[in-house]
């Protein structure tokens, strides 16, 4: 059984940083897409960013494209969502998921869940 579950967030200043952690467990995850999904108060969920677990590429939102940075460490089957030059507008509960086969951006289809991580930046 796949779990996921995200840590690391917390309250920052914009302009501040954070690390987010998604540890995976439950099975390899070779042939896997891992993907950083966001939810806002009143807002749908919006994809964050994305990569394969076997192979390089990565794939970013408009919104975060050049201040946030998607990896992985596969020793510790761990997926990391560096947050830099955060900005008020980043507040959201911030979700891992995974899916086998392609990244989407849709939320629709990925499989599994973590029970997110509140990331808060203040102004």
């Amino acid at each position: 059984q796949v779990q996921l579950a995200e840590s690391g967030g917390g309250l920052v200043q914009a302009g501040g940083s954070l690390r987010l952690s998604c540890a995976a467990s439950g099975r390899t995850f070779s042939g896997y897409a891992m993907a950083w999904f966001r939810r806002a108060p009143g807002k749908e969920r919006e994809f964050v960013a994305a990569l394969y677990w076997s192979s390089t590429g990565t794939y970013y939102g408009d919104s975060v494209k050049g201040r946030f940075t998607i990896s992985r460490e596969s020793a510790k089957n761990t997926v990391y969502l560096q947050m830099n030059s955060l900005k008020p507008e980043d507040t959201a509960v911030y979700y891992c998921a995974a899916r086998t086969g392609w990244y989407s951006r849709s939320d629709q289809v990925y499989d599994h869940w973590g029970q997110g991580t509140q990331v808060t930046v203040s102004s």
